[in-house]
């Protein structure tokens, strides 16, 4: 039996889908912000540029297998601590406003480390900048994947790992970019073999999504690159990150849990009216 409501899903729904409507253009700033990157790919060291380059690689086996970036179901105690959740099952059976608590645990510890590291390796500058970027990355995939595990997805199936690298992508993309992920997620958890093929041939995209991510970041790290000066940036800048990534990844997760109980009750109460109707019959 379900604890929500319909009525309150679709109020739900309508505040997320208008939250969707709000992602807007990338603002004039975010669009020239992109250069600097590309100048810095000249001027740059040759280690920092090694250290993007297996950052891509990363993100790769990430994809494929998890890699040393894959969050681990068995902290759902931790974030349900006085429920006695122990597993996925049990997390699908809880009220979305409980998933939707867990979740504000974790934004708001997450965003406190990120403020943490990101003055920390601030003060270094250009040098501590090759930390920074690779940490910035690790982190909002580990948020993301935390999200999901507190809406009862588990980061451990590759399909899920693929939704988690498309809620990336929408951060850093503009408003075309935008749209076509939320059509492309919208289709995720339908089951037609053409729909399946569409989504999850977007896998072999994930090197557009580093350099997308790279770029956008790009003026705002460069402003990082200052000694000292970094500490003020790099504080507010992966704040910033991860309060952006956090917002998104519970608003895409908490729609495709509210379609999926709204799914679910209208095949309860079709599966009632047919129990009824063979009754009478």
């Amino acid at each position: 039996m379900m604890l929500d409501s319909q009525e309150w899903l679709h109020t739900e729904l309508i505040k997320v889908e208008a939250w969707e409507k709000d992602q807007g253009d990338l603002w004039f700033w975010e669009k020239i912000g992109r250069l600097p990157f590309k100048i810095m790919d000249k001027w740059t060291p040759k280690f920092i540029q090694s250290k993007m380059g297996s950052l891509i690689d990363e993100l790769g086996q990430y994809v494929q297998t998890g890699g040393s970036y894959l969050s681990s179901t068995s902290k759902i105690r931790s974030y349900y601590p006085t429920m006695g959740i122990e597993n996925i099952e049990e997390v699908n059976r809880l009220p979305i406003a409980t998933m939707d608590n867990a979740v504000t645990g974790i934004a708001k510890n997450r965003k406190n480390l990120a403020t943490v590291q990101g003055a920390g390796t601030g003060i270094g500058g250009i040098f501590t900048l090759s930390i920074d970027i690779p940490f910035l990355l690790g982190l909002q995939l580990k948020t993301l994947q935390d999200i999901a595990i507190c809406y009862g997805y588990d980061p451990n199936d590759k399909k899920e790992r693929l939704f988690i690298i498309k809620s990336l992508q929408f951060i850093s993309s503009d408003i075309v970019g935008k749209q076509a992920i939320l059509s492309q997620l919208s289709k995720f958890d339908k089951q037609d073999e053409e729909t399946k093929r569409e989504v999850l041939s977007e896998i072999q995209g994930w090197r557009e999504v580093v350099l997308s991510y790279r770029d956008q970041f790009g003026w705002k790290k460069l402003f990082q690159m200052i000694p000292i000066a970094g500490l003020v940036f790099g504080a507010f800048i992966n704040r910033s990150a991860i309060h952006d990534i956090a917002e998104a990844g519970m608003m895409l997760y908490r729609k495709r849990r509210i379609i999926e109980r709204l799914n679910e009750e209208s095949s309860d109460l079709m599966l009632d009216t047919f129990k009824i109707s063979s009754k009478e019959t």
